[in-house]
């Protein structure tokens, strides 16, 4: 029989590789990114105000919002970001990642520009009392800076984030292992985002996860279904274009999101999983964010 454990006793965090049962299982926190209220093709258009986002969101008991500039950024006067910092917590929800600027989610070659001055990024984060800022690499140099950004993040007890993502140094899995030992900053992590592993050819699942994980502080989910006549096209490097039709989370065929859920339990991962989801055009932002957190709710338990 399983042992019950006696009271004040705490509990370890799982150790990759350990199988907990299902009474340890360490619960993760659910986010929503703002993305799924701009258009895909503008990134700088929005679709629903942060009001209705966050209203929509604390109803279908998500536990944070990952801010993009489309709604919150550098551009935003800080007496606003602070005001909403206000309103989003009384709601209950938190900010589970910034992301400062458009280049970054462009992943434009203007992306990497924040880590040679990563203060204002800090400071919003800051603001939003979040601990997180999405950054992006795509050419060598920027490791030099990635480890200079993440010194003086360290100072203020953010973590910074690079996203697997086709056109950068993090397409590949090995590649990303290489630059992550090569920046050597424990406040400088991975968001481990199966999409654009999928897209370069790479293998996102269990195993993926396992070698992710010493360096995975954040975790983003959005579906897609490889199709060579896809309606959008991917830039990969390491395969030239990639078409992909975008589908609803939970529709089939994508993603395969149960064993990625089931490994994230496994490995005791606790962070942030994050609706990373762009409106595909089959549903409307609001049932993007209701079904969302409605299909992976059913495959694991959140927080709250």
């Amino acid at each position: 029989g399983h042992q019950a454990r006696s009271q004040g006793q705490s509990v370890g965090r799982q150790r990759p590789g350990d199988h907990a049962s299902p009474k340890e299982m360490i619960p993760m926190k659910l986010s929503l990114s703002v993305r799924v209220a701009e258009k895909y093709h503008d990134k700088r258009q929005t679709s629903m105000t942060l009001d209705e986002l966050a209203r929509i969101a604390v109803e279908e008991g998500y536990q944070a919002l990952c801010m993009r500039a489309s709604q919150l950024g550098l551009e935003t006067p800080p007496e606003t970001v602070g005001q909403w910092r206000g309103e989003l917590a009384a709601g209950g929800l938190a900010i589970s990642m910034v992301t400062g600027d458009f280049p970054i989610p462009e992943n434009s070659f203007e992306a990497p520009a924040a880590l040679r001055n990563i203060t204002p990024y800090l400071d919003l984060a800051k603001l939003l009392d979040c601990d997180m800022v999405r950054v992006g690499l795509k050419k060598e140099e920027d490791v030099e800076w990635a480890r200079r950004a993440a010194d003086e993040a360290h100072e203020r007890g953010i973590r910074l984030a690079q996203q697997c993502h086709v056109a950068s140094l993090f397409e590949r899995v090995d590649e990303s292992l290489d630059v992550l030992r090569r920046i050597g900053r424990s406040n400088f992590g991975v968001t481990y985002e199966p999409a654009n592993l999928e897209a370069c050819g790479e293998d996102y699942g269990p195993e993926t996860i396992k070698r992710l994980s010493p360096h995975m502080i954040n975790v983003y989910l959005q579906n897609q279904r490889l199709n060579p006549d896809g309606r959008d096209t991917l830039n990969t490097w390491s395969r030239g274009d990639v078409g992909v039709d975008h589908i609803p989370i939970a529709a089939q065929g994508g993603i395969e999101f149960p064993p990625i859920m089931d490994t994230l339990q496994r490995i005791g991962y606790d962070g942030y999983v994050t609706v990373h989801q762009a409106s595909t055009g089959s549903e409307t932002p609001e049932e993007t964010i209701r079904n969302g957190a409605r299909y992976l709710k059913s495959l694991t338990a959140f927080e709250g």
